[in-house]
């Protein structure tokens, strides 16, 4: 399958530096040709920033971009990533970066898409009233490694993207004049968030896995688990738990399925976690 990739001309559609993480990988491992084309402004997409809201799933906005690359600008493959930060979905009073990278390949109709969730990240936010309070939260945020964002009382932008102690400093003094208070967050814009890049350079991976994994049937690239199956029976009453008996992977081309089952290893779950058990 390598042989399929190799290069192979692929637009990432970023402008924000995420092809320095992502074009390596792909370039070494698939033989791949990538390029970041400056004609492609990612951010009527939407902002993290809150000029633009971004009005569609990661998912449906990781398309647009790569649909804007193939359909705009004559890419016959395209790559795109989608951040998304707030509270982990599954554990409580963290923070997640949950990365999006989609793989769409216009000539056979075909997206790859690989997902990386992680508690690694700086991404936070406050209302400061003095000097002290604001480099507090520039100390827990990385910064200036990491940039920052000041907002005014009103959510209305003073400055993104401030990587200077002086500048923060400055900034701030000027603004609290006439405001209570004056808003500070992460910037998450990739090229400004060196821990947020190691998330995407992980997702990249993961991505060259997919695309390497090709389907039995027609031998289409991208034969990855699309859906779970719970019902993994209790060691006690043989009953089906909740628990993931099989992974299905699916064929983006073809649509042939295979069925995984114990995925994890085990065969039966434990009672404590059978709901005729332990109801």
């Amino acid at each position: 399958m390598k042989v399929y990739f190799k290069d192979k001309r692929v637009c990432i559609a970023t402008m924000h530096g995420k092809e320095k993480v992502i074009a390596p990988v792909l370039e070494l491992e698939l033989g791949l040709k990538c390029v970041a084309d400056t004609r492609i402004d990612t951010d009527i997409f939407g902002t993290f920033s809150g000029e633009i809201d971004r009005r569609n799933s990661a998912f449906v906005t990781s398309k647009q971009k790569c649909l804007f690359a193939t359909d705009k600008l004559g890419y016959d493959i395209a790559i795109a990533s989608e951040g998304s930060f707030g509270p982990h979905p599954a554990i409580a009073f963290v923070n997640a970066d949950i990365e999006l990278l989609m793989y769409y390949d216009k000539i056979n109709s075909v997206e790859v898409v690989v997902n990386e969730i992680s508690t690694d990240t700086n991404f936070n936010k406050a209302d400061v009233r003095d000097k002290v309070e604001l480099l507090k939260f520039a100390d827990r945020s990385k910064f200036p490694s990491h940039a920052l964002i000041l907002k005014d009382e009103k959510n209305q932008i003073i400055k993104k993207g401030i990587q200077s102690e002086k500048v923060l400093i400055e900034l701030f003094n000027e603004n609290i004049k006439s405001n209570k208070f004056i808003s500070v967050e992460t910037d998450m814009r990739a090229h400004l968030n060196p821990t947020r890049m190691k998330v995407i350079e992980r997702c990249a991976n993961k991505l060259v896995e997919a695309l390497k994994s090709t389907c039995p049937k027609c031998g289409m690239f991208g034969f990855v688990i699309t859906a779970s199956k719970d019902g993994l029976p209790c060691s006690n009453c043989a009953s089906p738990t909740r628990s993931t008996l099989a992974f299905v992977s699916e064929c983006k081309k073809c649509h042939h399925q295979t069925e995984k089952k114990f995925p994890h290893g085990k065969t039966h779950e434990d009672p404590m976690y059978c709901d005729f058990c332990n109801p």
